[in-house]
Order: structure tokens, then sequence, then C-alpha cells
């Protein structure tokens, strides 16, 4: 492990430099991560869990708009290891973002300190072991970011706020599935569900009669999408991914992989223990777990059967995605409305359509995006951009659109210009739903409909409220459609949050770029920067 005195050393090297990046009047959080393995028995069988600070799931970042996040990462595994901030945007710093196209991982019994900044941010996010299916082990934690004192938020403050981490999980341990993937197999069906890391009854939330909740629920699983509901309880949204929504009330609601939901729910029933019941969607099978929404009054287990889920599949749950919608009125982490920007009045510059598949590669099971099933370079693609190393992969190398032909292996990049503005069409001609996530980038998304999309469906996309978000669906011989400006240079990774996908192949990366070297555009690669592959042994920038 890396000495911690060099490590204080090193932030007194580039936290004054960062501080005229980022502007030193804004506050700093500290964090010192311990990463290791330990037994954890989520469905009551031992497993090697991987943990933060001994806990599973990790500790919660609760941050402000603005703040700079400082978090030093010590990796006690015995191989390498590297973290990623869903949906923390990482303005013009693809090098913090935690994938292996942009960050060298940590060597075992090393430390990497990254250097974030929820810059003009609100709202609910998670983080996640980005490398060598260690999702599976753990590792994940909620981030919550709140807004700044006197930025007026369109709802009054909840009684308390909770964080709810739903997710699928398999009782074999990460390597051994791994290792399945590795062979060219397929996992297989989950064997149960997660709220915060606990199974069936698990997890309590205490609530006293009268007042109101805030849950910021997050779909962490790897495999399914889930449905969440509250016995006796509605659920009034107020915000998706930092976009206060319509406040519209559902009695449950589908939450895909990698989507965060905050809702409010009000203690406003007699006095018992409530079932929070979480389920699968779109399986062939159905499987439940539950958590307790405990009235510090309760009289006991609440009478009643369990509240069931949705009976219907995509058109129930088609209908409830069109249904969440912007609060055009309200502050984001400015004071300005959310709907100052009419995004459906900007001209888009270029069209990008994206389509996945399943296919057999070399006899073994792999997945693609536009034919091409994506294999990591031996550099970090963006450390490779930075310093110019020829060979490790080339612009271009995937199509902006579906190609015929049988799907094949490669390092797929694709171009774009900054501060253009594109429109991007997901297309699934697959029979399970598919679920997006675009780092570095918020998007509205602008339509979803079955069927094959063509120029025609541009008819029915809403260019008024359209939620903003960093994760989107798509629903089973469906597409979905998105307008996203690229106001962010960088490498930055889109990707399928079903991770076994991704880990085999669904996934690429999109490359802005401008020729401008200003940090106003790009900030440098960071003093502390891990260097490995073909840029070992370099020097990162001079102070």
């Amino acid at each position: 492990m890396a000495a911690s005195g060099a490590s204080a050393v090193a932030l007194l090297v580039f936290l004054p430099l960062l501080s005229v990046l980022v502007g030193g009047e804004d506050p700093y959080r500290f964090f010192t991560w311990n990463v290791t393995y330990g037994d954890i028995f989520p469905l009551g069988v031992k497993q090697q869990g991987i943990l933060i600070n001994g806990q599973f799931p990790g500790p919660q970042i609760d941050a402000v708009t603005n703040d700079n996040l400082v978090v030093n990462v010590y990796n006690n595994l015995n191989e390498p290891f590297l973290l990623s901030w869903n949906g923390v945007q990482q303005r013009r710093n693809s090098f913090e973002d935690g994938v292996a196209g942009t960050t060298c991982p940590i060597p075992p019994g090393r430390n990497f300190t990254y250097i974030l900044q929820v810059k003009d941010q609100i709202g609910t996010y998670f983080y996640f072991p980005s490398l060598a299916f260690h999702k599976a082990a753990g590792g994940f934690g909620g981030i919550r970011v709140l807004s700044r004192p006197m930025i007026p938020v369109p709802f009054p403050p909840p009684a308390a706020d909770f964080t709810a981490l739903i997710g699928d999980w398999y009782k074999t341990n990460h390597t051994d599935l791994r290792y399945i993937l590795d062979s060219g197999k397929t996992l297989g069906f989950p064997d149960g569900l997660l709220i915060n890391g606990r199974g069936w009854n698990g997890y309590t939330f205490t609530v006293q009669p009268g007042k109101t909740y805030r849950f910021r629920i997050t779909n962490v699983g790897l495999a399914t999408s889930l449905n969440i509901r509250f016995q006796g309880h509605t659920m009034k949204l107020v915000e998706v991914e930092g976009s206060h929504t319509l406040q519209s009330i559902y009695s449950s609601l589908d939450v895909h992989l990698g989507q965060s939901y905050s809702v409010l729910v009000t203690a406003d029933q007699p006095g018992f223990d409530y079932p929070i019941v979480v389920s699968t969607r779109f399986t062939s099978k159905i499987i439940s777990t539950t958590a307790v929404l405990h009235y510090t009054n309760s009289a006991g287990k609440a009478p009643g059967p369990l509240p069931g889920g949705p009976t219907t599949q995509i058109d129930w749950s088609l209908n409830q995605a069109r249904s969440v919608r912007w609060n055009l009125t309200a502050s984001g982490p400015r004071p300005n409305p959310q709907g100052s920007y009419h995004y459906g009045q900007v001209p888009t510059t270029k069209t990008i359509r994206l389509a996945n598949s399943a296919a057999i590669i070399n006899g073994k099971q792999r997945y693609a995006v536009n034919g091409v099933s994506f294999v990591n370079a031996d550099t970090p693609l963006k450390i490779a951009d930075y310093y110019k190393i020829p060979g490790v992969f080339s612009v271009g190398t995937i199509s902006d659109s579906p190609t015929s032909g049988g799907a094949y292996l490669k390092t797929s990049v694709m171009g774009a210009d900054y501060r253009g503005y594109v429109e991007i069409v997901f297309e699934n001609s697959e029979n399970e739903v598919q679920s997006w996530h675009i780092d570095g980038y918020a998007f509205w998304v602008v339509g979803m409909n079955g069927g094959q999309w063509s120029s025609a469906s541009r008819q029915i996309y809403n260019l008024r409220d359209a939620v903003s978000r960093y994760t989107l669906q798509v629903y089973p011989n469906a597409w979905t459609a998105i307008y996203m400006p690229l106001d962010n240079v960088g490498m930055w990774n889109v990707r399928s949050e079903n991770w076994a996908r991704q880990y085999l192949g669904q996934q690429f990366y999109l490359r802005v770029w401008t020729p401008s070297t200003s940090w106003r555009d790009e900030f440098p690669i960071p003093k502390n920067a891990l260097l490995c592959g073909r840029a070992a042994g370099r020097r990162t920038r001079p102070l």
C-alpha cells in the first residue's frame, strides 16, 4: 500500500492548481476509502464481497452543488481496481471517469486520488467498480447532491432523505461469474434481489406518522429491470437523475438498470410495519424482495397481502416512462428555470443511430453495437489520445448507423465535434429491455415507441418538456431517441447497463474533440494520473 504521507504530499501539490481550475471558493469534501474483500451474506450464503471501509454497500457520498470531491482510494484487492461515477459529469475531465478507456487501474497495494466536481449538478447518482465484473461483488454506493442554499427546491424539505439501492444478485462469486462470461456462456437468471445489500425484510426505514420522506431509488443491479411499490402508500415523483420533474403520483414505479429516481412518500397510514416490495420486470419468472417501512408507533405487521406489481408489460411501462416530464418552472442547480434552455428549438447537427445485437464470435457469446463488439486496448484510450500514442485506437472504427453483416471484435471509437447538437436513436430489435448510459453527459429523452424508427418518428417527439437524464431504457423491438449537446470535451463511454452485455462488448467510446488546447475546453492530464500500458514511464504535465 502506498504511504499515506505520500498521498498527503500529492494532494498538497495538485490541490492549489485544482483550485484555480474549479474556483477556490467552492468547498472540498475529502474521503479516504479502503477497498478490501470480505465475507458477506446478502442471500444467506457466504460470499466474497467487495467492501469499502468495511461496508457493503459502500459509504454514501453527500455533497452540495459545485462541491469538489477528493476521494483517495486504496486498493487492497489482489487485482487492479477502478471506481466510476454514474451521472457525475466530470466537466472537461474524462481522465477521472474511472473506466478502462480513460483511467489506468489502481494496482493492488496502491492508491489513487480522484478529484471530481459536481459542477452545476443536483440529484441522485451512484458509484460502482467498473473493471473485471467487480460490480457483481459490491463496491457500489449512493451519491446525493443537494441544492445550494437559497436555490429554491419545488417541494418542502422532507423529514429525512433515504437511499434505496435496489438490484438483482447472484450467489456465485464474481470471479466465477467472470469465468463463465470469459468462457463464452451466459450467466442465467439472478438468484435474488437486494435492497441496500440485504434480502427479504432485511432493511428497515423508520418513519414518523404524518411526515413526508424522500426516497432516492437506484437500480444498481446487473441484469434486470425492477419495479418498486410501498404497501398502502403512493409515491410522488420529484427528481430523476438531476432533473426536477412534474410531480406525478405513482402506486408503483419501474426502475431500469442504472437509473435513479427520487420520490416523496408520506406516512399517512395507520401505525404498522408496511412492506416495500421490489420485483423483477420483463423476465420469464418473477422474483421479489422486501424492505420494511416501520412507523414509530407500529402495532406490528400491516394486514393484507403484499402489493402486486403491474399486470401488463411493455405498454404499461412505456406509458409510465412517457409520463415522466421535466418541471419547466423549477430551478435546477442554478436559479434560472430548467425550461430556460429550449432544447426542442435547437437544430440538430447530426443523427446517430445505435443498434444492439447478440452474436457468437469465435465460438463465444458476445454483444455488439452497430456490429462492433468492443475489446479493451492495452492502454486507456484517453491517455493514448493525450500522448498521441499511435496504434492504440482509430477514430471511426464504429459506424454512426446500423450495419449489415456479422459482428466482429474491435476497439471501437466514434468521433464527434465539440459543440455539436446530436440526435441519437437507440434501436432494439431484440426481445429484452436494453438500458444505456453515456458518461459525461445529460440528454433529453425526446421520444420512444415500438417498431422501427424512421424520420417520420420525429412527429411524436416531445420537444417541450422531455426529462433530462443520464440513463435511458429501450423496450423490446422498439426505439428511444435523445437530443444531446456535445458540450463536454473528452473520451466518453457509451455502454449497456446490463453488465454482462457491457463486459462482453456492448459499449464504445465517443471522442468529443476540439483542436483547442485551452483549459476552458478541457483540463490537462491530472498531475497524479497513473500511467500504464504504452504510456508507462511517461511524465504527467508540469506544474
